[in-house]
């Protein structure tokens, strides 16, 4: 049986890894924790494990400073959690560079088993703005390998004249030679994919507003102040990549029903005890008058209930409007700037 360790002081500069680690995953809880969990191997769970069992008690303090250590850190250089380039390094120094590249672009690049499959998820316009460059016979091989309604997209995309060339070229074409195939491929892996997967690296600052989102109101108000005295630009760059309930008034008449449908009336009526009265009125006016009245109804007989509660429906609720616009049904706007948000 571990001996309990006595941690004093609220310094986190005078804990280990591994105490860090432990303490971190403790204030996180089983549900937020989870998927940390998940991405340790056998070892560092059975040494943060250990950890955690004579951990012993520890000042709120020193959790405090710890957490904001954690988003200073992930704020300002984005290399807490790792990186896309700290995997390449650790990569580079037990595989080949052929190996490594590969490797990344599977990971950085869009989702497919094979380069047109990657290429059908790559955006029209994109996939357009590098095509327009190439030969127009170069062209009609790409384009008569993905997917026809992507095709089209993309033959749409590109300039007028510069699309019929390539039409015409797909009407007339032979059977591609293999060696063909595979050299297009290459160039498109060597030079499209990889330049597509350095511009899709995500800022810090977007994954720390994510995580932000997770907070309840509290602890979200605290961090956020503590990290305002410490580094003002990230704290503003942070709050205004995070999305928020309020941010849901943003939804059009269409967007605010599919939620509806989406919600559960329980979690809705919690989450509207804590909004503004615009926001009430949003889902409201979306509503029929008997199911309006009803919510109404229901949300007066809670009488009052926790802030912790609201965070939680609240936040139930806008991961859902996000999973909705992820999969197109409905169209999120941030409302702090005229760009649209795209998850």
């Amino acid at each position: 049986m571990s001996a309990k360790v006595k941690i004093t002081g609220e310094d986190p500069r005078n804990l280990t890894g591994p105490e860090k680690a432990a303490i971190f995953l403790l204030a996180l809880g089983e549900e937020q924790g989870a998927p940390v969990w998940a991405l340790m191997d056998e070892d560092e769970i059975r040494e943060v494990s250990q950890t955690i069992a004579s951990l012993g008690a520890v000042n709120s303090g020193l959790v405090d400073n710890l957490m904001l250590e954690f988003v200073t850190k992930m704020s300002t250089t984005g290399s807490l959690l790792g990186s896309y380039d700290a995997a390449e390094r650790l990569l580079t120094q037990y595989l080949d560079p052929d190996k490594v590249s590969a490797l990344m672009e599977e990971i950085r690049g869009p989702a497919g088993r094979t380069m047109w499959d990657k290429l059908g998820n790559v955006n029209e316009t994109v996939l357009a703005n590098y095509l327009k460059n190439e030969y127009p016979q170069t062209v009609a091989v790409v384009l008569s390998k993905i997917r026809p309604e992507h095709a089209a997209k993309v033959l749409g995309a590109l300039p007028e004249d510069f699309a019929i060339e390539c039409i015409s070229r797909m009407l007339t074409m032979d059977p591609v030679q293999k060696e063909i195939l595979e050299k297009i491929e290459g160039t498109l892996r060597n030079e499209f994919m990889s330049n597509l997967a350095r511009t899709n690296k995500r800022d810090s600052h977007e994954v720390m507003a994510e995580i932000f989102n997770n907070f309840d109101r509290q602890t979200e108000g605290r961090f956020i102040t503590s990290l305002e005295e410490r580094n003002r630009d990230s704290a503003e760059r942070i709050k205004a990549l995070m999305f928020v309930f309020e941010d849901l008034g943003s939804l059009d008449p269409a967007g605010v029903q599919t939620l509806l449908r989406a919600v559960d009336k329980d979690k809705l009526g919690l989450a509207l005890k804590g909004a503004s009265d615009t926001i009430r009125d949003l889902f409201f006016s979306n509503m029929s008058e008997r199911a309006a009245k009803i919510l109404r109804e229901d949300m007066q007989n809670m009488g009052p209930v926790r802030l912790k509660d609201v965070d939680e429906a609240q936040s139930l609720i806008v991961n859902m409007a996000k999973d909705l616009a992820a999969r197109g049904e409905i169209l999120l706007s941030d409302n702090k700037g005229e760009d649209e948000l795209v998850y």
